[in-house]
């Protein structure tokens, strides 16, 4: 990492709607920033900068922009944002990139992508639970409803670096002794919400106002418990199912403007991070011997929907 008296070098790996948020916070801030992504979002960032529509504030920032990985060559701080589904091929094309300082972030939904980074292409990521509800409307503009907040984990001097970086770009990260089990509290949440609101097309606020859809999520939660007590999983706070719901309850509130990730890619045709979710939670039901019919039947319904 850079220095703490100057801003380090940041490259955005799978610039969308969560690498859009983080680094244009960071741009905002003054971080030299790059934003790694599909062609459209890089051409309309080269042509009319990047716009960020914030429940705070609006504001168009130039920024560099590419489609190749290399562009993160000579990065302190890499952000890594792709979908999980491209974890190990973006892994190994990063790989070649990176300095032996450069630290790779995974802002990434899901319980296990540094695992799979660090086995793709031997690359050491931090782990980080990512709480915002942002969407690109149109390439190069990141529109802001809900949120914006990060856990880091486990406590270190690289940690500690990073967290100081965040904050002074006016985003919260909280250091965790527990990152496995914030991963998983945030697991709980995708599993109840995202599933459901694709294949509703509601928004998070709409599933906390249906009576029928709170007694789906209840068994969604039931099973993600059951799950993560069989795989010896502490979660912070949230053990007690009347906990679990109440906080899956709560991030429906708190982003209830949101339309889950999984939906956006429904409509816009793109494959989805269910394997990591609902899918998740079915496979590792099975290893353990934990009956999840509501997770594998989300899973499946997504999944067909993707077939599409």
């Amino acid at each position: 990492m850079a220095e703490q008296n100057r801003w380090p070098k940041v490259a955005i790996v799978g610039a969308g709607a969560v690498g859009g948020y983080f680094g244009g916070m960071l741009a905002r801030a003054g971080a030299p920033v790059v934003m790694i992504g599909r062609k459209p979002f890089v051409e309309a960032v080269e042509m009319s900068g990047l716009l960020l529509d914030t429940v705070h504030f609006r504001a168009n920032l130039p920024l560099r922009a590419s489609t190749e990985l290399s562009a993160a060559e000579g990065a302190d701080l890499v952000l890594f944002c792709v979908k999980t589904t491209d974890n190990a091929a973006t892994a190994r094309g990063l790989a070649p990139y990176l300095g032996s300082g450069t630290t790779v972030v995974s802002l990434q939904n899901g319980v296990d992508n540094v695992e799979q980074i660090r086995a793709a292409a031997n690359i050491d990521a931090i782990p980080a639970v990512v709480y915002v509800a942002a969407s690109v409307p149109e390439p190069g503009h990141v529109k802001h409803v809900g949120r914006g907040d990060l856990i880091i984990g486990p406590e270190s001097e690289r940690t500690k670096r990073i967290a100081a970086v965040f904050e002074q770009a006016g985003i919260p990260c909280r250091i965790s002794s527990n990152i496995d089990g914030d991963l998983w509290v945030k697991l709980i949440w995708n599993c109840a919400l995202n599933a459901v609101s694709a294949l509703g097309q509601a928004r998070y606020g709409q599933i906390a106002e249906n009576a029928d859809a709170r007694v789906l999520l209840q068994t969604i939660v039931d099973e993600v418990l059951a799950v993560s007590r069989a795989a010896n999983v502490v979660l912070p706070g949230f053990e007690d199912r009347q906990a679990a719901i109440a906080g899956a309850m709560k991030i429906a509130t708190q982003m209830s403007d949101a339309l889950s990730s999984t939906a956006q890619d429904v409509q816009r045709g793109r494959r989805t991070e269910i394997d990591s979710l609902n899918g998740y939670i079915a496979r590792r039901g099975a290893e353990l011997s934990v009956p999840t019919p509501v997770n594998q039947a989300l899973f499946t319904l997504v999944k067909l929907l993707e077939a599409r």
